[in-house]
């Protein structure tokens, strides 16, 4: 958790990774895509929220706390 900003937002690549990016991303929550949004969608992962139209995020606040109670 070291690497997570104090306060902020996070995009989908930054919490699940991206291997394929220069450098590396490495994953904070290490699951597919499919999986993380199907969990948004159950209520099991922290919701997302909508800037515009093409960009989502995540607030840091709430990976942390999925984290910490993980």
């Amino acid at each position: 958790m070291n690497q997570l900003p104090e306060t902020g937002f996070l995009r989908l690549p930054q919490i699940i990774g991206n291997p394929k990016a220069e450098p590396p991303i490495p994953p904070i929550i290490p699951v597919k895509k499919s999986a993380w949004w199907a969990g948004c969608k159950s209520g099991r992962y922290p919701a997302p929220i909508k800037l515009s139209p093409r960009v989502t995020v995540w607030r840091v606040e709430d990976i942390r706390a999925f984290l910490a109670n993980a």
